[in-house]
Parts: structure tokens; C-alpha cells; sequence
């Protein structure tokens, strides 16, 4: 081989692995810009990061998984703990276009946007997971669904909470109705929950999830009201000693995205988010019976009593004050098919 051919199969080499550099340069870049460009799905919920007691969690992280195994372009922050502010706030920021694009949460804090929803949190109107169902992924759902949607918000799902709601307390156990007179029982802050809790005699207090554990440790409330999943999610057992089975509201959750983000997403993108909170959903509401049934177990072993007490006068009064709320709220018709739907 002369000299001058040598050279020419040196400068061959030197410039193919040039290339091959400057392609694998190229594609990494790309690469990176493509995990730059990746869509940001900022999560929020009130509940702890605790996917085996919290319905809330649980949900969102089936709902992460599903998206960003389904999607190269999507990416999901959950932000439990109110990591991003209190419910109110995160879903204002929504509305504004900052914060989360989506929140999972009970449907009473929608109350604030859009009254009708409000419908939906009515004292004693549940009779069981199955009329829940039956009502919200039929003409109800639908309803306020677009209600919300002109206020801003995506209800891409309704969810279960796992249980109905009772009253905890942390000193005295109610044995009966008469025992809840005059007791500060924390609920939310929404005018329909702060009725449910006075109409059964006890002092309705309005303060935000995140500052009951505190206030019960402290005194500064005698009780407040949930389901045995979140009592067990939240430790409230450290705190409280008493459950009465008041059963007297149950507060479905919606997974809402926010409009404007909505916006943001291509077809596909919606697709895949939609699905997954469908799947979300159906996860979600499978667990709810023995969720539910597990959380009362476990608080039992925690040393906390479990009181069945006569709510039948409770439940009478109830439909007088559904009538006159749902009246208040523009949802009367709305009643009337839940109602007819049991």
C-alpha cells in the first residue's frame, strides 16, 4: 500500500467516526430536549402519601403509572399533603391557570365554585356504593360535570371515598344522638357539611383538613367527622378514642383537571390521561367495601371504641333538610332523581 492510499483510508476512518460522534451527539441531544419537552401533570391532594389507607393516593398513583406507561410524553408529580397549598387555594390557582393542573379530591370543597354541586353532600342521602355509582356515571354526573366545566374545571372522574362518614371524638363516646349536643366537631368548611353536622346537635366547625390533627391534640375540637380509611391514612387514632356510626354523610371524590391545562394537551395526550383516571377509578371504587371494613378493623386494634348508635330521627329530619338545600342550591330536580335512584 503506497503512502498517498494510506492517507486516504486514515482520513476515511477519522471522518466516519466523526459522523458516528456527531450522530450519537445529536441523538442524545434530542433525547434530552424530549425529556425537556415532556408534559408536566402536577398532581394535588390533601391526603398522606399513603397508598394503602388513603383512596386519594391510592387513586393518583394508579393514575401514574397508567400515564407514564402509556405515554412518552407525559410525566405526573403527586403532591400529597397539601404540598401545594390548602384545597381551596389549589383549586383558585386552577382557575387561574397556576399550581396543579389537576387535584383529587371530596366534591363538598366544589361547593365554593358551582352551588349545585353541593347536591351531591346532602345529610343521609346515600344508600350504598352501588346508588353512588349509579348517580354520578349517569344524568347527575353529567350535569354538574358541565356545571363545573363552565367554572373552569374537568371532572374526568367520580371516585369512591372508602366508607361513609362518621363522628371521631376524643374524650367522650356518643352513645347516643343526644350525646353530640353542643360537642365542636370539625367538618368542612362548605355551608351544606356545616348543616349535616349541627342538624344532628353538635357544634359545627369549619377549619382546614390539614389543621385537625393539631386541634384535636390540643383540645381546641372535641371531635371531627370522616370515613375509618382516612382516620387510619391521617393516624387520627393517636389523637381520638371514639367512633359513632352516624353514617351520615358519604362525600364522593372527582379527579378535576384544570381547563386551561386541559387545553394544553393534544388528542392523544387527552386520551391517555382519560383512560387513566377511568382505570383510576374502577381500581379505586374495587377496594372501597374492604377498605372500608379494614379500617374500622385496624382502628379496633388501635384501641379506639366503635359505638353503633339510633340515627332514625336523623335520617327524618334529613329529608326536610335536603329539601330545603337542594331548593337553595337550583338542584331540586337533581334530588329528585337521586332519590329516585336508591
Amino acid at each position: 500500500m503506497n503512502k498517498r492510499k494510506g492517507m486516504c483510508i486514515l482520513m476515511s476512518l477519522v471522518m466516519l467516526i466523526s459522523t458516528n460522534v456527531f450522530a450519537a451527539g445529536q441523538q442524545d441531544s434530542a433525547t434530552k430536549v424530549d425529556q425537556e419537552k415532556k408534559v408536566q401533570i402536577r398532581l394535588s391532594h390533601t391526603h398522606q402519601a399513603d397508598a394503602e389507607s388513603s383512596e386519594i393516593h391510592y387513586a393518583a398513583t394508579v393514575f401514574k403509572e397508567y400515564v407514564e406507561s402509556h405515554s412518552d410524553s407525559l410525566e405526573v408529580q403527586i403532591f400529597a399533603a397539601n404540598a401545594l397549598g390548602e384545597e381551596r387555594a389549589v383549586y383558585e390557582g386552577m382557575q387561574l391557570g397556576g399550581g396543579a393542573s389537576a387535584v383529587i379530591s371530596g366534591t363538598a370543597i366544589l361547593g365554593n365554585f358551582n352551588k349545585k354541586v353541593g347536591v351531591l353532600d346532602l345529610p343521609f342521602l346515600w344508600g350504598g356504593y352501588d346508588h353512588v355509582h349509579a348517580v354520578l356515571d349517569g344524568e347527575v354526573g353529567a350535569v354538574i360535570r358541565e356545571e363545573l366545566r363552565n367554572d373552569g374545571f374537568e371532572v374526568l372522574a367520580w371516585m369512591d371515598s372508602w366508607g361513609f362518614r362518621n363522628v371521631v371524638t376524643s374524650k367522650k363516646e356518643i352513645k347516643n344522638p343526644s350525646d353530640l349536643k353542643g360537642l365542636k366537631i370539625r367538618t368542612i368548611p362548605t355551608p351544606i357539611y356545616l348543616a349535616a353536622v349541627n342538624a344532628m346537635g353538635a357544634n359545627a366547625t369549619p377549619m382546614s383538613f390539614g389543621e385537625v390533627y393539631t386541634s384535636m391534640q390540643t383540645g381546641v375540637l372535641d371531635g371531627f367527622e370522616h370515613g375509618a380509611s382516612v382516620v387510619k391514612a391521617e393516624r387520627f387514632y393517636e389523637v381520638a378514642s371514639f367512633i359513632s356510626m352516624t353514617r351520615h354523610l358519604f362525600g364522593p371524590l372527582a379527579f378535576v383537571y384544570s381547563s386551561s391545562e386541559w387545553a394544553k394537551l393534544n388528542e392523544e395526550q387527552k386520551e391517555v390521561v382519560k383512560k387513566a383516571t377511568e382505570v383510576a377509578r374502577d381500581a379505586q371504587r374495587e377496594k372501597a367495601p374492604a377498605k372500608e371494613a379494614e379500617g374500622f378493623a385496624f382502628l379496633k386494634d388501635q384501641g379506639m371504641k366503635i359505638t353503633e348508635i339510633d340515627t332514625s330521627d336523623f335520617e327524618k329530619a334529613a329529608m326536610g333538610i335536603q329539601d330545603e338545600i337542594a331548593s337553595e342550591l337550583g338542584a331540586t330536580d337533581l334530588l329528585k332523581i337521586i332519590r329516585n335512584a336508591r
